[in-house]
């Protein structure tokens, strides 16, 4: 049974995490009382740090304290293939598993019209200005493989080709209903190297 006063607001909010139910949150709680206080203390202060400091990107719209994250501010990637993933951590994902050296673009979300997601929500507009404006010679969607996710790279695909763009999507690999972020690094490359146009 969980808790009352302090200790049991602890415990809830652990519970905001995904995938941390009562019985983690529990632990964490205590572990972190009983023995890691100094981590706690740690832990409070960059956690503070970063949700007053941590926005977007003015270009890619990833996660950074800057005004430009490090990828868009490294001259040395590739301005005419662009990346586009559904989240932040997907950019992660992407960097950390292939040699993949383009820049990216981060929806944060998919087309979702039920949800009332649609192109405005997901920043298409700065996208096809993007598109407009910059040395892009390939889109390359890795969205998510769920229905959604292939709604979202077929309407991309579809504005790319308006500006004569090639869009490529990544392949094999990547299991239908799989989110990126829990992929492992050899499926994702493997799937970047077998991507095919769409």
């Amino acid at each position: 049974m969980q808790g009352k006063g302090l200790l049991g607001e602890l415990i809830q909010s652990f519970c905001c995490l995904p995938g941390v139910g009562p019985k983690s949150a529990q632990r964490m709680a205590f572990h972190l009382l009983q023995r890691d206080r100094q981590g706690a203390e740690q832990l409070s202060r960059i956690l503070a740090r970063a949700v007053h400091e941590i926005g977007h990107c003015q270009r890619c719209r990833t996660l950074t304290e800057k005004e430009l994250c490090d990828f868009c501010d490294d001259s040395a990637r590739d301005d005419s293939l662009l990346c586009i993933v559904e989240s932040p951590a997907d950019v992660w994902a992407i960097d950390q598993a292939t040699v993949y050296k383009g820049r990216y673009f981060v929806l944060h979300g998919r087309l979702s019209p039920l949800d009332g997601i649609g192109p405005d929500e997901l920043g298409l507009d700065e996208l096809e200005r993007l598109m407009q404006s910059g040395p892009l010679k390939e889109v390359i969607l890795a969205t998510n493989s769920t229905v959604e996710g292939e709604a979202t790279a077929q309407f991309i695909a579809e504005l790319a080709r308006k500006y004569a763009i090639t869009a490529s999507r990544i392949a094999h690999g990547v299991p239908m209903g799989g989110e990126l972020e829990y992929i492992d690094s050899g499926t994702l490359f493997h799937a970047f190297s077998g991507r095919r146009q769409v």
